[in-house]
């Protein structure tokens, strides 16, 4: 395994996973920023989530787009049009909430702060698999690319709220998200000027047989719909989470356990590049959602916070394996002229799922206690499951783009 992460930084070089890691943090920061944010300087939770939403929403129905301008123009242009505009959004909205802007406008500038941003995630990628198929590398490197790029996502989704809950504890969430501000105009800039931004050129599209190399298996739409139901997962967990810590008279504990959930899956999402390359992606599919099913159920019991810490825990353990083998399984799917776009639609379809889940789940706890919302959880889990049995994914497409 060592050894194949060594070859995986060789393959990627010194820079490209630290620019993409920090050009993919402020993501992580501005959900959480702009919800404590607004609620801070409006006094007002609902125009808070309102305006979280709004960025949510944003998000969702951009980013396929980004992905596709990606997949069309190349990312070098796309990525650092859309870093500067995000950062420009994002530095607005702070500007707006500390005027004491209506509801209105946080909403509308929320909505652009997600429609802008850069999927610097998705698009990351989508480049180091393709450096790693045009260097002739086999199934097993590509998967470890999947796993170190899946970890790279686990962290900043780890480091992105504990910076903002850091920042909003020493000075002002408006200092986090100024960072985040900042972070997108430096390191998405260098995400998209890094010379590897060569290595997927711009589709080129004829006349005959396009509508052929486009053109989606109904597999790829199973694939999007089990993310969708796993940022579901994420959403009644974080909700369920939060109802039974304020139960439980530790609310401050929430955030600590979302974050050793985590730090669970990180991990074990390095580890899935020792997997034998034996066992196919559709097999780690079925297990992992088996995995999601199993481990998520003890949820609907606990009733105390070492049970809650050592069941989430436990259960963050099947969170990457799924996540990892869905982005294998896109890659091997879809057509190389649709690959920025798929990885984009997943990512989407992780926050669009989360933020209806947790709104969702949210009602039900208050109603009806965390087990409420931890039942949305293994509802999603389950339906994972039933995709993951009842889909055959498409044998592998891999077309190869010529470099710019």
């Amino acid at each position: 395994m060592l050894r194949t992460y060594r070859d995986t930084l060789s393959l990627l070089g010194p820079a490209l996973p630290v620019v993409s890691f920090l050009g993919r943090l402020p993501t992580a920061m501005c959900q959480l920023g702009s919800l404590l944010l607004v609620a801070e300087t409006s006094g007002s939770l609902a125009t808070a989530g309102l305006t979280g939403g709004a960025l949510a929403a944003g998000q969702t129905a951009a980013g396929p787009v980004i992905g596709r301008l990606a997949d069309r123009h190349g990312q070098r242009g796309i990525v650092l049009a859309a870093s500067l505009a995000n950062a420009v959004a994002v530095t607005a909205l702070v500007l707006a909430a500390l005027a004491g802007a209506a509801t209105g406008p946080l909403m509308a500038l929320g909505a652009l702060a997600g429609a802008t941003v850069p999927q610097v995630g998705p698009l990351a990628r989508t480049r180091s698999v393709a450096l790693a198929r045009r260097s002739g590398a086999d199934d097993r490197l590509v998967g470890a690319v999947l796993s170190f790029e899946g970890t790279l996502d686990e962290v900043s989704f780890v480091l992105g709220p504990a910076l903002v809950g850091l920042a909003a504890a020493l000075a002002h969430p408006a200092a986090a998200l100024l960072l985040a501000a900042l972070l997108l105009a430096v390191c998405g800039t260098a995400f998209a000027l890094h010379p590897t931004a060569r290595a997927l050129a711009p589709a080129v599209s004829t006349r005959t047989g396009a509508a052929e190399r486009t053109r989606l298996p109904g597999s790829a739409h199973a694939l999007r719909a089990t993310m969708v139901l796993q940022g579901a997962m994420f959403g009644a967990s974080q909700a369920g989470i939060t109802a039974l810590t304020e139960e439980l008279g530790a609310p401050a504990q929430a955030g600590l356990v979302y974050a050793a959930m985590g730090v669970m899956s990180a991990a074990v999402g390095l580890s899935m590049a020792a997997v034998p390359a034996r066992i196919g992606l559709t097999t780690r599919w079925r297990a992992a959602t088996a995995g999601l099913v199993v481990l998520s159920a003890p949820l609907l019991l606990v009733d105390s916070l070492i049970a809650l810490y050592a069941v989430v825990v436990v259960l963050g353990a099947a969170y990457a394996p799924h996540l990892i083998t869905v982005f294998g399984l896109t890659e091997r799917t879809v057509p190389a002229a649709r690959l920025a776009e798929s990885m984009a639609f997943l990512t989407s379809g992780i926050v669009g799922g989360q933020a209806l889940a947790l709104a969702l789940s949210g009602r039900l706890a208050e109603g009806h206690g965390a087990p409420a919302a931890f039942a949305v959880a293994v509802g999603a889990a389950a339906a994972c499951a039933v995709l993951s049995w009842t889909v055959r994914a498409a044998s592998p497409v891999r077309e190869l783009r010529p470099a710019a």
